[in-house]
């Protein structure tokens, strides 16, 4: 019988693992090889084992990547704890018992399940000289500030891309804090409310020590995708101006896919994954210390 049962249990779960098998182990596994060859997206010849040059290039010869390097841990340090507190203020605000808290629930989440591509396309407009931001900041200030090309400057196309990101990833963190907030028994801030505890009171002692599950995952969560960049980096500005906002996953795109070089794309996307192991591995000892008891 349970022989029965392992062997339905392999041929349901076969699918599955033979796409991750596909599509994740096998390419993973090619890029570390690859990382040490000078091989060509179309070459007619054979990659040839070149060593640690293609590292060595990276942090020598080619400015950009170091640069990249910089622009990526800049987004993350700036975009994770913006993001995760507008995240946790608008869970608070749709988790009070205020009418019509469902539509405003519909409207925080409705940029997560758009297209980022459509997304950054709309932004992209919207940061044009004549665009929308534009033209309320003229309004706001009084026609005190107009005319900014906010992509095309290298001092604030990052800050814009960052606000851009925050918008439309917000609704997905602001969830994971909701679902955090609602597991709080109420019995909690009964007997505070009892005992004359404020507001304040209350969600320092209450609120935000139930959080902690919560805090670990959006952290953790918005950290890697925050790191991970790319996508509105491709399509706001191809990494410009000067290289002020290329990020190390789309620099390792435009070696691959414009420049055609595997090798030297496959080294960058192995300093990448250490990098990330390496900030992964600190937030794993640090969520563990946030789980463990006081």
């Amino acid at each position: 019988m349970r022989r029965r049962e392992s062997a339905a249990a392999w041929l349901m779960t076969a699918p599955a693992l033979v796409l991750l098998l596909v599509f994740l182990v096998a390419p993973t596994v090619m890029g570390f090889g690859l990382a040490f060859t000078d091989a060509r997206l179309v070459s007619p010849l054979a990659p040839r084992f070149v060593g640690l040059d293609n590292f060595v290039r990276a942090f020598t010869d080619d400015p950009t990547f170091p640069r990249s390097i910089l622009n990526t841990l800049y987004f993350a340090v700036v975009v994770v704890p913006l993001h995760s507190a507008l995240a946790l203020l608008l869970a608070l605000l749709v988790n009070s018992r205020v009418p019509g808290r469902n539509v405003f629930r519909t409207v925080y989440f409705l940029p997560v399940v758009t297209s980022m591509v459509a997304v950054a396309v709309v932004w992209r407009f919207m940061y044009q000289s004549n665009g929308l931001v534009n033209s309320m900041l003229s309004t706001f200030t009084g026609a005190t500030v107009q005319g900014i090309a906010w992509l095309n400057n290298p001092g604030t196309a990052m800050p814009a891309i960052m606000v851009m990101s925050i918008w439309a990833a917000v609704g997905f963190h602001m969830v994971i804090w909701l679902a955090g907030l609602q597991s709080i028994p109420a019995e909690l801030y009964e007997a505070a409310t009892v005992d004359g505890a404020n507001a304040r009171q209350r969600f320092r002692y209450i609120t935000w020590p139930g959080l902690r599950p919560a805090l670990v995952v959006v952290v953790v969560t918005e950290t890697i995708g925050a790191l991970g960049v790319f996508a509105q980096i491709n399509i706001m500005t191809e990494g410009g101006p000067l290289d002020s906002t290329s990020t190390i996953v789309f620099h390792a795109v435009r070696m691959a896919i414009g420049q055609r070089n595997i090798g030297y794309a496959s080294a960058l996307s192995l300093v990448f994954f250490l990098m990330v192991l390496g900030i992964s591995l600190i937030q794993g000892i640090w969520a563990r210390e946030r789980r463990s008891p006081a």
